[in-house]
């Protein structure tokens, strides 16, 4: 009888602990004010761009503040430097020119009373055979495509890479960065996907024009964007990310640094 009385107070009781609400503060990281590096040296010879700006907070990703009045530079391993110089606020560019296979390159960056260095090892090329298209499995309601790519990953040695999608000349925000743990040698076909849920991304679809640049990257690059691809679309730069990811600038900054090789593919998504 006991046991009985128990279970129907706990009945009665069951609607007012589930109406019980705790309230949680999320810790997104509103510490603004730091310096965000996006610098780039590629393979083909043409203006070499690097840009500074300053993070802003989590909940306010679309406008970040220039940082003006830098002095950037990027010297390769025989020495010689190459000045960038700002072209637009917080945009600092070199005159035309191409970095090479095998090559080490450093930045460095000084701003203020600080000087920033990083270094990277532009990787061999690796062609990027093609571009297919096909359903996607995971949302055939909405009729939405996928894209592939398709490459020879080279037997025997260490490879990473970054993939950039573009949608009808539009940069998708989703992040795609790979290595060859598990197909090292191996002919590589890896889907990549897009989201068009809020402002995220929005899809592919028959008649769409998609170019993909495939970069193949050096192993601390290739540790800075596979950590922003695990935690969501968050970007390279600007916002402040749940965990700031780990980079090749000393001393630490938000950025990267990176000498990487580049190719593109187009297709339209039939």
């Amino acid at each position: 009888m006991k046991t009985f009385k128990s279970y129907i107070i706990l009945l009665f009781l069951l609607p007012v602990i589930c109406s019980c609400t705790k309230v949680v503060n999320l810790n997104l990281g509103n510490n603004t004010g730091k310096l965000v590096i996006e610098g780039n040296l590629t393979n083909v010879f043409g203006a070499q761009v690097v840009k500074l700006s300053e993070n802003v907070p989590f909940s306010n990703t679309n406008t970040y503040p220039p940082v003006t009045g830098a002095s950037v530079m990027v010297a390769d391993a025989a020495g010689i430097s190459y000045p960038f110089t700002e072209t637009t606020p917080g945009t600092y560019t070199a005159n035309p020119l191409a970095g090479i296979s095998g090559g080490k390159y450093t930045m460095t960056v000084v701003t203020g009373s600080k000087t920033y260095t990083a270094s990277s090892v532009m990787q061999a090329v690796i062609a990027l055979d093609s571009l297919s298209s096909r359903d996607d499995d995971f949302n055939t309601s909405k009729h939405k495509k996928l894209v592939t790519v398709h490459y020879q990953d080279p037997a025997g040695v260490v490879n990473q890479y970054r993939f950039v999608m573009f949608v009808n000349k539009v940069q998708v925000k989703s992040i795609y960065a790979f290595n060859d743990d598990f197909n090292d040698g191996r002919a590589v076909a890896i889907d990549l996907r897009v989201n068009d849920s809020g402002d995220r991304d929005f899809g592919i679809y028959a008649g769409d024009t998609v170019t993909v640049e495939m970069q193949c990257i050096d192993k601390p690059i290739y540790t800075y964007w596979y950590t922003l691809m695990q935690q969501g679309d968050n970007g390279p730069g600007g916002g402040v990310t749940p965990a700031d990811p780990p980079t090749n600038i000393t001393p630490t900054s938000l950025g990267y640094f990176s000498a990487h090789t580049t190719q593109s593919r187009t297709i339209v998504v039939k």
